[in-house]
């Protein structure tokens, strides 16, 4: 099977849809969400109805349990407390049920993965940017590949087997790494898809990754969306002008 592997959807649904409809180019069989799927966004309710449409897995992200009420937004900035408080207000009692259901981590998913929002270690929380960070994170899961979001930038961590020493990795796009053959030599990783709903690394494009567990290679992709329909959306409903703007820039 093929699974479309994707992350921090925040309520973007025009790049949402077009991810689902345009990724089947590529080729999948189901999805794995790997959370925020609300927060920033102007359709929260549509992308959880899409998302427990489409996802075999799925998790709880930040953003999901702040609409939630479950964590305190004082440390978020005041754009993203805004953002969260007008989700609160728009979230239905069907979309409140399902990000009720999601748990921030699931284990041994198809024998190889765990699957955390942020991190192994802190799943709601911690964010993996550098890779002291991601050597931390290698002892708290015991298959041979972490899948996480979190940070909207697509990268993967790499620990090869008798090395403390962890490299990061800008993956390619549409060049399938023979990931399942590097865990055979005990290789391990830490894989971020990137972000569908708000890229952070400069890319505007959503961002996404489709592991083949046949062939045992996965792949990155970026997709274009309609930037300026998601932004009207936004504008619409009042959301801050910064979180907009930001879109068109992948930052």
């Amino acid at each position: 099977m093929r699974h479309l592997i994707i992350s921090d959807i925040h309520a973007n649904l025009v790049a949402l849809e077009t991810v689902l409809e345009q990724a089947k180019q590529y080729g999948y069989d189901d999805v794995w969400c790997l959370g925020d799927i609300v927060g920033y966004g102007p359709n929260p309710n549509e992308c959880v109805e899409l998302v427990r449409e489409h996802a075999v897995y799925s998790l709880a992200g930040n953003h999901d349990w702040a609409a939630l009420g479950r964590i305190d937004i004082s440390d978020f900035n005041p754009d993203a407390r805004y953002a969260v408080e007008w989700t609160r207000a728009q979230l239905t009692p069907e979309s409140v049920e399902y990000l009720q259901s999601l748990p921030p981590r699931i284990d041994d998913v198809a024998d190889v993965f765990t699957l955390a929002h942020g991190s192994p270690r802190h799943p709601v929380w911690e964010y993996i940017i550098y890779p002291a960070t991601a050597a931390e994170n290698f002892e708290h899961f015991d298959t041979p590949f972490c899948l996480v979001g979190h940070t909207h930038q697509p990268v993967i961590f790499r620990k090869d087997p008798d090395d403390d020493y962890v490299q990061a990795l800008l993956p390619a796009l549409q060049q399938p790494l023979p990931i399942a053959s590097a865990a055979k030599q005990g290789v391990r990783l830490i894989i971020n898809p990137g972000s569908v709903g708000q890229p952070r690394d400069g890319d505007a494009r959503s961002s996404f990754v489709i592991y083949d567990d046949e062939t045992g290679a996965l792949t990155y992709y970026r997709l274009p969306y309609n930037i300026g329909e998601t932004q009207s959306r936004m504008q619409a409903a009042g959301l801050p002008e910064r979180l907009i703007m930001r879109l068109e820039f992948g930052w």
